[in-house]
């Protein structure tokens, strides 16, 4: 009998990744759970065999339906993966109500689910939880790293991972969680900082960079995300936390060159506008015990051969992208950005 799982925010980026992901290497049947707002889209899921997996439409925050979904997952090896979140900073600048929502009270929701059936969770973080780092600073994010949130989405998120954490000890809930680094690839919202310079190109729009763009984030391909949790699921030690990169720092500014070059453009092609508030400067993820203690390791150690693959994927799908982007722009126009 096939592995159950349940992924849910199944529909956004990299949860559809991980959907694809499965499909392509496992035997597993997929319920996806996704509230398909503004960044979850069917059409992520276009192709995928029906016999293996179906959308359910929903919020994590409902018990009922949560309750409905788990209580048929009765196998050792059926697992809730977690990959639902609100999870734009911007946003959460904007008005963090549904951050705590989904964030604290949906996680809360599947972890009750989860005790209450004894079914395994693996919980999807971001390496934000632990703040930011100095540009010239020698040390990486690891597995003991304290927690130093600045948004209420990265708070919202070091909440629900505590929240796992405190389920694990208090109720023996079998557990792991994974902070990742910044993910790329097909299939992400044209909110986020490389598709929307990947679709501003095409359009023959300018791309715009918070303050001098030297904010330095650690790229991993959403392909190499998904094969890291699906190899956690199968050899992580429960109750552990594992910390997922790629060695792909870059700064913002390198980004958008790199972008305008592939694309045979300037790379000075772009305009510099005021900064986000509280703007990270530095993320760096060691993922040293993923490939030490689980053997794992990235597909895309070169992040300009991923990124070149990333804008291709755009050029190729503006059926996907382009019914979001006129009310994404009209959005960071009343902001200036």
């Amino acid at each position: 009998m096939s592995r159950e799982l349940l992924v849910t925010g199944g529909a956004g980026f990299i949860g559809s990744n991980f959907v694809h992901h499965l499909v392509a290497r496992t035997d597993a049947r997929v319920t996806v759970l996704d509230k398909l707002t503004y960044a979850g889209n069917p059409a992520s899921l276009a192709g995928m065999p029906e016999d293996r997996v179906r959308l359910a439409q929903g919020d994590i925050a409902d018990a009922a339906l949560v309750e409905e979904l788990v209580a048929p997952m009765t196998g050792e090896d059926d697992a809730i993966v977690h990959y639902a979140a609100e999870s734009h900073n911007d946003n959460s600048l904007s008005d963090p109500s549904p951050f705590l929502q989904t964030n604290l009270i949906g996680t809360y929701t599947l972890l009750e689910a989860a005790r209450r059936h004894g079914t395994r969770l693996h919980h999807i973080s971001t390496d934000e939880v632990y703040g930011d780092l100095e540009l010239d600073d020698p040390e990486r994010f690891t597995e003991a790293t304290p927690y130093n949130p600045s948004s209420p989405y990265s708070s919202t998120k070091a909440g629900s991972d505590l929240l796992v954490r405190a389920w694990v000890r208090s109720f023996g809930v079998r557990a792991t969680i994974s902070n990742c680094s910044n993910n790329y690839g097909p299939r992400q919202h044209v909110e986020k900082f490389i598709p929307r310079q990947i679709t501003n190109v095409i359009d023959g729009v300018r791309p715009r960079l918070y303050g001098a763009g030297l904010n330095v984030r650690d790229w991993i391909h959403a392909d190499d995300h998904s094969s890291a949790v699906l190899t956690i699921l199968e050899r992580g030690a429960l109750g552990e936390t594992y910390l997922i990169g790629a060695d792909g720092e870059q700064n913002n500014k390198q980004v958008v060159e790199m972008i305008l070059r592939l694309m045979g453009e300037d790379p000075d092609a772009y305009d510099h506008v005021v900064d986000r508030p509280g703007h990270d400067l530095r993320y760096a993820i060691d993922p040293t015990r993923m490939r030490t203690e689980l053997g794992w390791e990235p597909a895309y150690r070169d992040f300009e051969s991923g990124l070149a693959a990333t804008i291709d994927w755009y050029r190729g799908n503006e059926a996907w992208w382009r019914p979001q982007k006129a009310a994404t722009e009209a959005k960071y126009a009343t902001t200036g950005h």
